[in-house]
């Protein structure tokens, strides 16, 4: 591959690595021009495993030698800068080494995700990117076949959701729904108890639920502060409750998931 020095920060070649702060993309969901970024060589190598196609490739100088057999493996620019140029662009100190330009692949409709799963996560309107990527790492971890996101839920492939996952956003099938109602028609059409993780006076607690576990089970967890909308409750075939003691009334959205998952895999 050839090696592509740049040591300009407004260079327009670098434009797909500007401003990536979390404050500039919080609420970016699946952004226009089809791409997202995968920060570090494992991240990079996961993501070409899994089939995504970069378009370009920016490395710290220092880097360069440690990521050649990452970089003899992809067909596309390599722009080598030094660390003060990649955080310019960024507008963060960047430590691991690389980042690539990844092509957004299309996703799949709900009903083929579903397809051959019989334990889903389903995301509601999560807006933390530690949190949904900590999330598909428990998916990945604990055994459940597919995540739903909401359309409001924050994007998977945003850089710190993947690098959080360690990666695991690239081997779990997901989606996005397109809206509530229509995921919950496919749930159940596809046999699924759909189960909301929630505080609720009709709840059962998850080890009497995880005791007549269904043959496929959809557990839907909601947002940090609110928790699961009216609608997601009311639509759901059970309330499910994760019993807590010490004073505690709940756990984190990503712990919650892990724990619910871990007592739910057959």
């Amino acid at each position: 591959m050839e090696l592509l020095h740049v040591d300009d920060a407004d260079d327009a070649r670098l434009d797909d690595y500007r401003s990536l702060t979390d404050t500039a993309l919080r609420a970016a969901r699946e952004p226009e021009g089809g791409l997202y970024i995968a920060e570090s060589a494992k991240v990079i190598a996961r993501a070409v495993e899994a089939g995504h196609h970069p378009r370009s490739v920016m490395v710290q100088r220092r880097w360069v030698e440690g990521m050649r057999d990452l970089l003899d493996t992809v067909d596309v620019p390599a722009y080598v800068v030094p660390d003060a140029v990649a955080e310019a662009v960024t507008g963060f100190a960047v430590h691991r080494g690389a980042l690539a330009s990844m092509h957004r692949p299309s996703l799949p409709a709900v009903a083929d995700v579903l397809a051959d799963a019989s334990l889903v996560l389903v995301l509601e309107d999560i807006g933390d990117h530690t949190n949904v990527g900590a999330a598909f790492r428990a998916a990945a971890g604990l055994g459940a076949d597919a995540v739903l996101v909401s359309p409001r839920c924050a994007d998977p492939l945003y850089r710190r959701s993947v690098r959080v996952s360690m990666g695991t956003v690239f081997q779990v099938p997901w989606t996005r729904m397109p809206d509530w109602a229509s995921a919950v028609a496919d749930l159940h059409g596809a046999g699924f108890d759909v189960a909301a993780l929630a505080l609720s006076e009709d709840a059962v607690t998850l080890d009497a639920y995880v005791a007549r576990r269904p043959e496929r089970v959809a557990l839907v967890l909601g947002s940090e502060g609110d928790g699961l909308s009216r609608a997601a409750i009311e639509s759901a075939d059970t309330v499910v409750t994760i019993p807590m003691s010490g004073g505690v009334d709940s756990l984190n959205v990503a712990s919650a998931a892990a724990v619910a998952l871990w007592a739910l895999k057959s």
